[in-house]
């Protein structure tokens, strides 16, 4: 294959998928509405087509005039824009839709695709748009990539559960880096070990170019973080990130080597009665989730993909948080309530 479509390119996923689509020396094209900042806008290597993908219209226009050999569909929220897109699409040598973990129907360690069911979609949230259907609209999705497979038309889908890294604008991993870069003393919700699935976002461009380029029609892969890590070895990750980037910032401006010094950020557990105190429960704090959600991975590793090891990951994730100086991210529990929490914990 050496031409791609890119269906929404420009924010985080599909941002990240066109750089690995470029590094593989692949030809092209974005189709956005055009209302976000084009990031590769000077680079001649990528077209655009501006229109709204939830127009058929526009979609068809686009395969007569782009005819790709791949397309990624990164923005279909609803099943009627999976059913569209393959329909439109199939003469494409491959549809490759980002679906997400949310698709999964039952609790259990790990999910695996095709053994673990799928949300149920009824006519009503297959139209909705709040959060509350987000799972069952996208489970409707892959079910409508299983029918265009049924048809003949290679269509594969890729499961990926939280993602993080740079551009992440979602902004749940960075209320975390805000918390380690400007307090000592963290407030951990629960005792450390709440297991959550994650990936890294270049990690899912590796994964939607080789689905592409070696997956196969009517399959589903999940992807996420070959090596999992609890919330605390994730702050305690953050926390040697931030040392290192730190670290090799004094370098630079001393102009001499030295080995980094650990972090010494305190973490403090808090349980729900804890946190009480604050008015807080578990579930306020980003990326927390009572029941662990894990996703089995060997089936996108027997395609040859690999994730990037996570201290590299979170270094890259730190680095371009603090280059693109977020601030104080309005996410999660206020910080005059974890105090409160604090307080009494010295007190015990």
């Amino acid at each position: 294959m050496d031409t791609a479509l890119v269906i929404g390119g420009t924010r985080f996923i599909g941002r990240h998928l066109v750089a690995e689509l470029l590094d593989h020396e692949y030809g092209v094209t974005l189709l956005t509405r055009g209302n976000r900042e084009n990031p590769y806008a000077d680079d001649d290597r990528v077209d655009h087509v501006e229109g709204d993908r939830t127009n058929e219209t526009v979609l068809e226009a686009t395969a007569t005039t782009v005819d790709p050999d791949a397309v990624f569909d990164c923005v279909a929220y609803h099943p009627s824009d999976v059913g569209d897109a393959t329909r439109i699409f199939s003469d494409s040598e491959a549809y490759v839709y980002v679906s997400s973990g949310a698709a999964y129907g039952r609790e259990e360690i790990p999910k695996r695709e095709g053994e673990t069911p799928l949300e149920t979609c009824t006519a009503e949230q297959a139209a909705d748009d709040t959060f509350e259907t987000y799972g069952n609209r996208k489970a409707e999705g892959d079910r409508a990539v299983f029918s265009a497979a049924d048809n003949g038309i290679r269509a594969m889908v890729v499961r990926p559960p939280i993602v993080y890294g740079p551009h992440d604008y979602t902004e749940r991993l960075d209320w975390w880096i805000d918390r380690v870069n400007r307090f000592d003393r963290i407030l951990v919700p629960g005792d450390g070990t709440n297991l959550r699935h994650r990936v890294y976002v270049e990690d899912v461009a590796s994964a939607l170019r080789l689905v592409a380029e070696r997956g196969e029609a009517g399959e589903a892969y999940n992807v996420g973080d070959r090596r999992l890590a609890t919330l605390e070895e994730m702050v305690d990750l953050i926390t040697d990130s931030l040392d290192s980037v730190a670290h090799s910032a004094a370098e630079r401006a001393n102009g001499e080597q030295s080995e980094p010094k650990a972090g010494d950020t305190d973490l403090v557990h808090a349980g729900p009665r804890e946190l009480a105190a604050g008015e807080l429960e578990l579930d306020d704090y980003p990326l927390y989730r009572t029941y662990p959600h894990v996703l089995s991975t060997a089936k996108l590793a027997a395609l040859g993909w690999e994730s990037t090891p996570l201290g590299e990951a979170m270094d890259r994730t730190v680095a371009a948080h603090l280059e693109h100086d977020r601030g104080e991210v309005e996410l999660g529990p206020d910080r005059a309530a974890e105090e409160r929490v604090l307080a009494i914990l010295e007190t015990l």
